[in-house]
């Protein structure tokens, strides 16, 4: 069963170097013009495996994705009044 995971985002000099990091999570999606790998791992592992991660020598960059913490729940959101009369004509 998979825990909470949490993505990673690692920029690098490479794009040979793209199969070595699968042994550190799960590469979600790879941009091949902009040169970073984004890659899920469990949440109780990060710090460590982003220590690992940027020991790397092909390695920029490393940064956790802060989504898990983000409330997305929005309370003050207004309906949109256009939408709300469209709805009640019964076309």
């Amino acid at each position: 069963m998979i825990g909470d995971r949490v993505g990673i985002a690692v920029w690098i000099k490479s794009l040979k170097q793209v199969k070595q990091l699968r042994r550190f999570g799960n590469i979600h999606y790879v941009s091949r013009r902009m040169k970073y790998v984004i890659l899920y791992c469990e949440q109780d592992e990060v710090e460590t495996t982003m220590e690992k991660i940027s020991s790397l020598h092909f390695v920029k960059e490393v940064q956790m994705s802060m989504r898990p913490w983000v409330n997305t729940e929005y309370q003050d959101a207004k309906p949109d009044k256009a939408k709300e009369y469209d709805y009640k004509m019964g076309i």
